[in-house]
């Protein structure tokens, strides 16, 4: 049994020739335990449209998420709904293990092999690809639209104001004032 919060296990032996489309939703414990990992305040929908398309181990999966979530603003606190709809593309490829003895050497990765998800054994996770490819969708620095202006009205200083060249600001001014 797979041990993810959102496990959609597909086992290979049932895709056959043509592509096989495939719906998932999460459950309201499985959206719940996401935002927990994600750092969600919550998930209120994940649902996932996909073709999967098998070429011997390999299985192509091209789809449509589709979630409903609530960050939380990374200056305020405050609760930010968002609404994602995003196309997604992968590719499932089996793990290979180097054995002890084999020399393992760094490898450059194009673009096109960045949505690589590998597996073992004959079973794919499609609800785990789903939640990471939730996770990289996020928007990572979650902003209320008027945070800037309650965060001044907090007496915080922005960078500007703050930072080292406001430092060497102040520094210029005064030497300034005295000539």
């Amino acid at each position: 049994m797979l041990a993810n919060e959102f496990a959609r296990p597909i086992r290979l032996d049932t895709l056959g020739e043509g592509a096989r489309e495939v719906t998932i939703a999460a459950e309201a414990d499985e959206r719940a335990a996401l935002a927990k990992r994600f750092h969600l305040l919550s998930i209120e929908r994940l649902e996932a449209t996909a073709a999967l398309r098998r070429e011997g181990e390999r299985v192509f999966v091209e789809g449509r998420l589709a979630a409903a979530v609530t960050q939380s603003c990374v200056a305020t606190g405050d609760p930010l709904p968002a609404t994602l709809d995003e196309p997604f593309a992968l590719r499932f490829e089996p793990t290979t293990v180097a054995g002890a003895g084999d020399v393992v050497e760094e490898v450059e990765l194009a673009e096109a092999d960045l949505d690589i998800v590998t597996y073992s054994g004959g079973t794919i996770d499609l609800g785990e690809a789903v939640a990471e490819t939730l996770s990289l969708a996020l928007d990572p620095f979650p902003r209320a639209p008027d945070a800037d202006d309650r965060l001044r009205e907090a007496g915080v200083l922005d960078e500007g104001e703050a930072g080292p060249f406001a430092a060497l600001k102040a520094l210029k001014d005064k030497l300034g004032d005295g000539e």
